[in-house]
């Protein structure tokens, strides 16, 4: 798929703040533990954060395709600052603009492009992972209010977050068919932080365990219909998919950047590694594999774009191009050897972000799950 020379210039706006911007800070960002005030305060300014919310509710009016290209370009120097822009734009801004009332539009969604709010998607819990339709949490209708209690498990941006889209039954079921949405301000009393995650990767995106204690939101905080929570939220994870894999593969183009430039200029048995036959095929496989997710991930967003259904393919990108970074990370640690596995080289950062890819917004097997059931469905 070829990008016309309106994504070019998006590419290339976004290429020079994330080498400029993000590239300096991304080892002190993993290091440290957590995003600098300033990065999130740039994001907020170049309309990163609000990249395909109307102009009318304050976004830059993009598309989804452009996202794509955001969430990879600041995932190329760094996954942490990537994921936070990934999980407030998808998980927390689009359900929001796809079935929120006009009010809730208006409300919320200029405030979340400026980034004055930082939305989070509260749908995992301590025994519901996969299996999303399992949640205990409840939100019980106390007549003029609703009052939600439990607990949410690995919730991106938790720390940060103004706005959370939170999953709760309404009605006591087995399954997932008494699921609502709900719009839970952070300052709401009863809203607290557990515990914040000690992470593998991603050290610079907050994750957290977040408690609802006899939380009490107005009845207009009801996002979409009662007990159709379930289908937003798979409608949700859906464009989700493609900004997961727009991190994964912004990661595996960093780690490939990287590796080609230091087998270029280390010298071993006189001559640069990258002379070497077998070096060369690695980088093949490494670049066949970048290659691949790209434009997976590029179909998937222009079926987005074009309403068009894109639920297998979205899987498909995700699937892919997490399971492309994990392996092209781990290449790039054996093609820079010892060092490679040090700190002061970033192929290690690489490393331990990818993996991740292949964990969040539905593991490998459910993104298989998911597709097989698409190809049984669509042959009769």
């Amino acid at each position: 798929m070829m990008l016309d020379e309106q994504y070019k210039e998006i590419r290339a706006m976004v290429k020079k703040f994330s080498d400029t911007a993000v590239a300096p800070l991304a080892q002190k960002i993993d290091h440290e533990g957590q995003l600098p005030k300033e990065i999130m305060t740039q994001l907020a300014e170049n309309g990163f954060l609000g990249s395909y919310v109307p102009e009318e509710y304050g976004g830059a009016g993009m598309d989804y395709l452009s996202y794509a290209l955001i969430v990879e370009e600041i995932s190329r120097n760094c996954a942490s600052t990537g994921v936070f822009v990934s999980a407030h734009t998808s998980l927390g801004i689009w359900p929001i603009l796809n079935f929120g009332t006009e009010a809730q539009k208006k409300k919320y969604l200029p405030k979340m492009a400026s980034g004055e709010w930082i939305g989070c998607f509260c749908l995992s819990e301590p025994n519901a992972g996969s299996d999303a339709g399992s949640l205990s949490t409840f939100a019980e209708d106390k007549g003029d209010h609703w009052e939600i209690n439990g607990v949410k498990n690995w919730i991106t941006n938790g720390k940060e977050a103004g706005v959370c889209i939170v999953f709760a039954k309404t009605k006591k079921t087995p399954d997932y068919k008494g699921i609502s949405v709900f719009i839970v301000e952070t300052t709401t009393p009863g809203f607290s932080i557990i515990k914040e995650e000690d992470k593998l990767g991603i050290r610079g995106s907050s994750t957290c365990q977040l408690a609802f204690d006899k939380v009490k939101v107005p009845k207009d905080a009801l996002l979409g219909e009662p007990e159709k929570g379930f289908r937003i939220a798979m409608a949700t994870l859906d464009g989700g998919r493609i900004g997961i894999a727009s991190q994964a593969l912004g990661i595996a183009q960093g780690a490939f950047d990287y590796a080609i430039r230091y087998t270029k200029q280390r010298v071993q048995f006189g001559a640069p590694l990258s002379d070497l036959q077998g070096i060369q095929f690695m980088l093949a496989d490494m670049s066949t594999k970048i290659g691949a997710s790209r434009l997976l991930i590029y179909h998937a967003s222009a079926l987005k774009d074009a309403g068009l259904p894109y639920s297998k393919e979205s899987a498909q990108a995700k699937l892919f191009a997490s399971e492309s970074a994990m392996w092209v990370t781990t290449k790039a640690i054996q093609l820079c050897g010892g060092n490679g596995y040090t700190k002061e080289y970033p192929v290690e950062r690489f490393f331990r972000d990818a993996k991740i890819t292949e964990i969040y917004e539905g593991t490998s097997e459910v993104q298989r799950m998911v597709i097989a059931a698409s190809e049984l469905k669509a042959i009769h």
